[in-house]
């Protein structure tokens, strides 16, 4: 039984799309610039002992889209979390998958038993025994070893998510051997924990940065110090980007002598700050780090506006990045960051600039805004993709449309996968999929020329060429 929505024209609607996604974006490789992986896994490059543990979790990278709706079908939490059985796992999985149309991991997980294993038929509890069979049989063999996932996918970069205190060791083993694989394992810096700094033991992070950076942080100046060696030493090795994750955030200035008392209270208590004062060092350390990205010349993703650990219980058993996560609600943020571009506009240091947010009511007023400060480099502000709750058809169509009526879709970088395992790659193909009907469905109301050539090359950009060329993943140092 062939699989309708996995047929080879699944969500292309119209001809245009078939032969743009067909004759163009099928064939173009991926960019990663964004990902969860481990690169420890890249480089150790074992086998998986069975499909739940690349599926659903290993170890602390656990599929926490997976879990949200396992926990909605009533599968208890030690088959989702706990130490349960992985076959019992496996099958909780499949009871899910059944009840799961219209959601993006209805199409993703066939999609990757499709694309991986060669399984071609609905996940079912009743075909899940054979197919944890041929699929545990397969992922024995060299070919599903993640180097060769990697590769299998077409994929020429991967952008991790690193800490700045990280020593970037297996980043420095992998660089060694970027000839053989055939592509770049790259770290992307995630100065969450600095930014952060009313939550965690603050302390304790400033003096582990302190020890890796070899800078003795006292003072806002010297934080800024030590986090400007890790740059250098994050762009050692092919760093091109940092990520900032602002659930909420607010533009607010503090004199220097402000910025001193603030570090030095939250080194003493961090759960004593006020938010004014929270607000006033994000702010003094986001300009900060923009600084440093553009001298750099790196490429700086805002994700904001989301409501995290929102089940306390949970939070507490469980930890973060365990599925208890929604979207943001935080009225202005858009504008709050604008406030931020604006100052920075003032000495001329705004980086080329990624905005993602989980709320889609953000898109166009950060759309719309971004446009205030384009210049010096092609789409130097860009509206991210379609980012986690709108990982859908609808979400990225949507998306895209803005990117198109506000700014220049031909410029955009295109999608990347945010996730934890080495079977998402699909994801970058579903992406094509409705990139390439949104297209088609211009040419058939006559909006866009019917023209293969011109919108082609549109569609091979967008999906590869851009992120190419705008991150300068290849750029001679």
């Amino acid at each position: 039984m062939t699989l309708s929505l996995l047929n080879e024209d699944f969500l292309l609607t119209n001809e245009p799309a078939k032969r743009l996604y067909h004759e163009h974006a099928e064939k173009m490789p991926i960019i990663d610039y964004h990902c969860h992986l481990e690169p420890k896994d890249i480089y150790e490059n074992k086998n998986y002992p069975n499909i739940t543990r690349i599926w659903l979790n290993d170890g602390s990278l656990g599929d926490h889209y997976k879990w949200r709706l396992e926990r909605a079908n009533g599968v208890p939490e030690d088959l989702i979390t706990g130490d349960g059985d992985e076959y019992d796992k496996f099958l909780a999985w499949a009871g899910t998958i059944e009840k799961a149309i219209g959601n993006p991991l209805y199409e993703w997980t066939h999609l990757e038993l499709k694309r991986f294993f060669g399984i071609d038929e609905p996940f079912t509890t009743k075909n899940a025994p054979a197919i944890w069979e041929k699929a545990n049989a397969l992922l024995k063999t060299d070919d599903f070893k993640p180097r060769n996932l990697i590769k299998k996918s077409n994929v020429k970069v991967v952008c991790t998510t690193d800490d700045p205190a990280s020593d970037l060791h297996y980043h420095q083993l992998l660089k060694q051997e970027e000839a053989t694989n055939g592509f770049k394992v790259l770290p992307a810096m995630r100065p969450d924990n600095a930014v952060r700094i009313n939550q965690g033991d603050y302390d304790a992070y400033l003096r582990q940065l302190s020890d890796v950076s070899g800078v003795t942080i006292t003072d806002f100046d010297s934080l800024v110090a030590a986090l400007a060696q890790r740059f250098e030493f994050f762009n050692s090795l092919g760093g091109h980007l940092s990520d900032h994750g602002l659930n909420t955030y607010h533009f607010r200035k503090v004199s220097k002598a402000d910025l001193n008392q603030i570090i030095n209270k939250a080194r003493q208590d961090n759960q004593s700050l006020s938010a004014a004062e929270i607000d006033g060092y994000q702010t003094a350390l986001l300009e900060a780090l923009m600084r440093l990205n553009k001298q750099f010349d790196w490429t700086m993703q805002f994700h904001v506006n989301v409501l995290r650990n929102a089940n306390g219980p949970m939070f507490r058993k469980l930890g973060a990045d365990a599925g208890f996560d929604s979207m943001g609600s935080q009225p202005g943020i858009a504008g709050e960051l604008m406030q931020l571009m604006s100052d920075m506009a003032e000495e001329d240091n705004i980086p080329k600039t990624i905005f993602f947010s989980t709320n889609p009511n953000d898109w166009l007023e950060l759309a719309t805004g971004m446009q205030s400060f384009q210049g010096g480099v092609a789409q130097k502000m860009q509206l991210g993709c379609a980012w986690w709750f709108n990982d859908t058809r609808e979400g990225m169509h949507d998306q895209l449309r803005i990117m198109a009526q506000q700014s220049l879709l031909p410029n955009f970088v295109g999608m990347l996968t945010d996730s934890r395992s080495f079977l998402s790659y699909p994801r970058h193909e579903y992406f094509r999929r409705v990139l390439c009907d949104l297209i088609g469905e211009w040419v058939v109301r006559g909006q866009v020329p019917d023209d293969d050539a011109y919108l082609g090359k549109i569609v091979e950009d967008i999906s590869y060429n851009n992120a190419h060329d705008y991150f300068g993943f290849f750029d001679q140092k």
